[in-house]
């Protein structure tokens, strides 16, 4: 079994890329440290690192462990900081995977509200896809996710949000459609598209499209909407996203046009089952119900 100090070890060397200069960090010896890196590639019988004259490299074992070492001390840090909380002043720590859109604004305000009364908790938020939101939180490092109307699954529990979000997409402001206040299927159908990828997003989709889904165009697909919003600028093509992701007031040269008919997706908090949450998780989680009035699904 590996120790956390020696992961903690590693990293501080992975960060470094120095022997020495981790030492001086970590306030032991080179010796010792480079004692303790050996051990730790004769445990894990691969090599680690490529050691040359300026600087440390990690091999593909290395970069591996290194995200796993990272998500191992999260998670002992999360765990220890549970256990801490003491009185009747709840504190501590809740985590939040949160994906791109605007309902997230809510509960932000939410959060701005419990903190007045309870200063003393600190709200974590990892922003990114629905793969790695769902994946930190099958890892533990995450209490909570909120994403669009992700895909069901038996392990999860899911509660509707009183939020919907509009798809349409991105275009450039002297594009011919940009006086349009809509699309059709049909225009999108001629068009270059840029499509997301996330997974629930991809369902979501395929559902409304349907069997149609096969005469788009897709020439380039994104993952979050910063580069999205660039490649259409680049004149790419026109990207499939929901709505005030980017603003799109004033001088910007992008504007979002709707789809018609009409194309939503609910906003869904989910949490793994059977989960034991700290005393902050379980007091927002109760917030967001009288807040929001949550629906299961």
């Amino acid at each position: 079994m590996i120790e956390t100090r020696l992961l903690q070890y590693f990293l501080a060397v992975s960060e470094e890329q120095s022997i020495t200069r981790a030492a001086e960090y970590l306030n032991i010896t080179q010796p010792t440290l480079s004692k303790q890196m050996m051990e730790l590639e004769a445990v894990l019988g691969k090599q680690l690192f490529i050691r040359s004259k300026k600087k440390i490299i990690l091999t593909e074992e290395g970069k591996f462990l290194r995200s796993r070492a990272r998500e191992i001390i999260a998670l002992m840090e999360k765990t220890e900081g549970a256990f801490k909380e003491e009185g009747q002043n709840i504190s501590g720590d809740v985590y939040i995977g949160c994906g791109e859109h605007r309902s997230s604004f809510s509960v932000m305000q939410l959060i701005r509200e419990i903190q007045k009364t309870n200063p003393e908790i600190c709200f974590h938020f990892f922003s990114g896809n629905a793969d790695a939101i769902l994946e930190r939180l099958d890892n533990g490092l995450l209490d909570i996710g909120i994403l669009l109307e992700p895909e069901l699954n038996p392990h999860y529990n899911y509660q509707k949000l009183p939020f919907t979000e509009k798809w349409g997409v991105l275009a450039r402001k002297d594009s011919p459609l940009a006086q349009q206040r809509s699309i059709t299927f049909k225009e999108l159908s001629r068009l270059p598209l840029i499509m997301p990828t996330q997974t629930s997003n991809r369902n979501k989709i395929e559902l409304y499209f349907a069997d149609r889904i096969s005469e788009l165009n897709i020439v380039a697909t994104y993952n979050l909407i910063y580069n999205a919003g660039l490649m259409v600028e680049a004149e790419i093509g026109y990207a499939l996203c929901i709505d005030e992701l980017i603003n799109t007031a004033g001088e910007h040269p992008l504007i979002f046009i709707p789809i018609a008919p009409a194309f939503e997706s609910n906003v869904v908090l989910f949490t793994k089952k059977h989960q034991v949450f700290s005393k902050a998780t379980k007091m927002f989680i109760n917030k967001l119900h009288e807040k929001f009035s949550l629906e299961s699904i």
